[in-house]
């Protein structure tokens, strides 16, 4: 029997193994999926992760629940060695071991990209994982409390001001949800005034979603802009010490919350660490039906999709263009890849991977959206209720298209849940201090909760 072995189970890993599971015969092939996290992240849903609009366990995908014939592996590849048919596998708790494989599909997913900002790797968040998107809500509504206690000056302000870094979708999108959160949740802070919380977004290019066109993504540095929020267009984060963000515009300011959203890198694995051809990028060199090779050089039984893919984009109509790094063609491309693996089992030719854009929507918080296919643009609540309609039809699983629905008609008669849990990422506290009343720490970084260590 055949062993297929997927690196990564985000959204090409995931479909990739899902569709061998609905159609290999008994004894055809074995599947075996090697992730870190025993789930795959619906990443469209973290921006309302973020405001509340949907479950943190509703944006993600069980693999076990879902993947009841393929062996699964809790563990990092670290290292792809394709001339012996070998991969390396480190797994949580004890040594690495080897993995041999018949048939190797690399689907491992980008990786947040940064640069060397001081204190950003102290300071920021990411936006790439229900994780982080938790985290971000928490300490924005704990900041509301903390602020609510202390008198008008540099320590609340602080805890009132949000950064973000990077204006494609994934960080417009968390901006305008979170500060449509914000917005909602004042009312219950009578302490503070809506002059006080600020919204900072810096984007290093001179506009914001490059998916759309320019007339588009200025409609929506206006609305944003109308809303109360900064926007910094050609402008770097210089620094990001002790939260005091420096940009390289001169504007100084201190911050309490800073997400950074600016964009993917290749995944170390794929990048550092294999033997496959790589393009100037770190990417996997691929071709149009997802081998990996070039049309006069493919590399037996090696496939690739997704974000770390250099997959050519032949609805494009031009030569050179490769498909964006987005779910649209991560699910098709992993869809593609099951059948094409299936068809190459049973000796029939794989067919090349073609699909045409539906188009970019995306949310800029509660109501508020954008739409845009071709030259035809939608604006406002028509466009966020695409937004809402196109993501929980695209969600895999009907158990979770009902699970957000549940939520989103919840909220729809009752509003948002404003409940922080940030305690959680402390979970003995309340054990450890007996009841005891203690002062926080102040929130400095990712991992300050407002907890501290025991006293005595």
């Amino acid at each position: 029997m055949r062993e297929i072995l997927i690196v990564g189970g985000g959204y090409a890993g995931f479909y990739t193994a899902w569709g061998l599971e609905k159609k290999l015969r008994r004894g055809e092939a074995r599947v075996t999926v090697v992730d870190p996290r025993p789930y795959m992240t619906y990443q469209p849903f973290l921006p309302e992760v973020v405001a509340g609009a949907v479950e943190a366990r509703h944006a993600a995908v069980s693999l076990r629940r879902h993947l009841h014939r393929t062996r699964l592996i809790s563990g990092t590849v670290t290292e792809i060695r394709n001339s012996d048919r070998s991969v390396t596998v480190r797994p949580e708790s004890g040594p690495d071991y080897q993995l041999d494989y018949d048939i190797l599909v690399v689907t491992a997913g980008a990786v947040t990209r940064t640069f060397p900002v001081p204190g950003l790797g102290e300071q920021a968040f990411g936006l790439k994982h229900v994780e982080e998107a938790v985290a971000i809500r928490d300490r924005l509504l704990t900041s509301f409390d903390r602020a609510a206690t202390l008198p008008r000056g540099p320590e609340r302000q602080k805890l009132l001001t949000v950064t973000f870094v990077g204006g494609g979708f994934s960080g417009v999108e968390g901006f305008g949800e979170l500060l449509s959160l914000a917005s909602a949740v004042l009312k219950h802070y009578p302490e503070l005034d809506v002059e006080e919380i600020q919204f900072h977004m810096v984007e290093a290019r001179g506009r914001i979603l490059p998916e759309v066109s320019d007339q588009p993504g200025a409609w929506v540095v206006r609305s944003l802009r109308n809303r109360g929020a900064f926007v910094h267009l050609n402008t770097q984060l210089v620094s990001a010490k002790g939260g005091h963000v420096v940009l390289s515009n001169g504007e100084e300011f201190d911050s309490g919350l800073i997400v950074w959203a600016a964009g993917n890198a290749s995944n170390p694995i794929v990048h550092n660490h294999t033997d496959l051809p790589v393009d100037e990028r770190g990417l996997l060199v691929v071709r149009a039906d997802l081998r990996v090779g070039t049309e006069t050089d493919v590399v037996a039984d090696v496939w690739a999709a997704g974000d770390d893919a250099a997959v050519p984009d032949l609805a494009a109509g031009r030569p050179g263009a490769h498909t964006v790094p987005n779910a649209q063609h991560a699910v098709r491309q992993g869809k593609r890849l099951a059948r094409n693996i299936l068809a190459t089992l049973r000796g029939r030719p794989a067919k090349d991977y073609v699909h045409h854009s539906l188009g970019v929507v995306a949310t800029l918080g509660l109501g508020r959206g954008i739409f845009q296919y071709r030259r035809l643009v939608i604006k406002g609540f028509p466009a966020w209720l695409m937004h809402r309609g196109y993501h929980v039809l695209a969600v895999p699983t009907w158990e979770r298209k009902v699970r957000v629905l549940a939520v989103w008609l919840t909220a729809a008669f009752y509003g948002r849940d404003v409940v922080s849990l940030a305690s959680v990422q402390h979970p003995r506290e309340a054990f450890v201090s007996r009841g005891n009343p203690r002062h926080s720490e102040r929130l400095t970084g990712p991992e300050g909760s407002g907890a501290s260590g025991p006293r005595a």
